[in-house]
């Protein structure tokens, strides 16, 4: 039996990059794994490829910005599977620009597509983690922790995230529901196409990784968060785990 077999995973951003090899991941451990994501095509072929190790396996198309139907996520989820065991909230959307030139429309994009998202899923999820004294796992980042030049407001909205799970942490361990994050560098899609248009930054980045290499979305990602999501971390709890090549180290 797999680290996961019987479970039920949600995962928001799931049909590429780090989503996408998390859920490969989760459905080799046999999670039955619900994809949500707006791309149609890549959702449908994501769920097609778990079910090579998985079958009972679900994609929900869903716009994160539509706020108030947030909850529909959730519900669709226990109407089909009856539980919900595991709560990745992965999906996030920016864009890099300067300080000076971030406007309320950019800063408005991250926290729509991230933070609201993530804060939304959490209180929709929680009664239903409650009953099976699930796991919810958020994504944070060294752009954040870190401060990195260009990233204002993606920055702001991974703390954002950061903040409201170490209160969740403190309010849902009597619940017996773990919340923790991932802070991961990733070779995917994303990281590929910021490459080709920020390629000195890039290589500043490649270079302050300690391993020398990107992380892969499945076997380094995606291991740690079976990790995160079995019950070998029942006693962690409102940590960041960086998954990063050892290029940050929190004190």
């Amino acid at each position: 039996m797999g680290k996961l077999e019987g479970k039920v995973a949600v995962i928001t951003g799931g049909a590429g990059g780090i989503g996408r090899g998390m859920a490969t991941a989760f459905a080799k451990e046999g999670a039955k794994v619900v994809i949500v994501d707006l791309n149609e095509e890549m959702g449908k072929q994501t769920v097609k490829d778990l079910q090579v190790h998985q079958e009972d396996c679900t994609f929900i198309q869903f716009n994160l910005m539509e706020h108030d139907k947030l909850h529909t996520i959730i519900d669709q989820v226990i109407s089909k599977y009856g539980r919900l065991d595991v709560l990745v909230n992965n999906a996030h959307a920016s864009r890099q620009l300067p300080f000076e030139e971030t406007t309320k429309e950019l800063l408005d994009l991250s926290f729509n597509t991230g933070f609201y998202p993530t804060f939304y899923l959490m209180q929709a999820a929680l009664p239903h983690l409650k009953e099976t004294k699930g796991k919810i796992i958020n994504f944070a980042s060294g752009a954040g922790i870190n401060g990195d030049r260009n990233q204002a407001s993606y920055a702001a909205a991974k703390e954002a995230i950061r903040a409201i799970s170490r209160v969740a942490a403190n309010e849902f361990g009597k619940f017996g529901v773990n919340v923790n994050l991932i802070s991961p560098i990733a070779n995917s899609e994303g990281v590929q196409q910021w490459a080709k248009e920020q390629p000195e930054y890039y290589n500043r980045m490649l270079s302050n990784i300690p391993l020398g290499r990107l992380g892969d979305p499945e076997e380094d990602i995606g291991r740690v968060a079976v990790f995160l999501a079995s019950e070998d971390s029942n006693y962690i709890s409102g940590q960041t785990i960086m998954v990063d090549g050892g290029a940050t180290k929190l004190r």
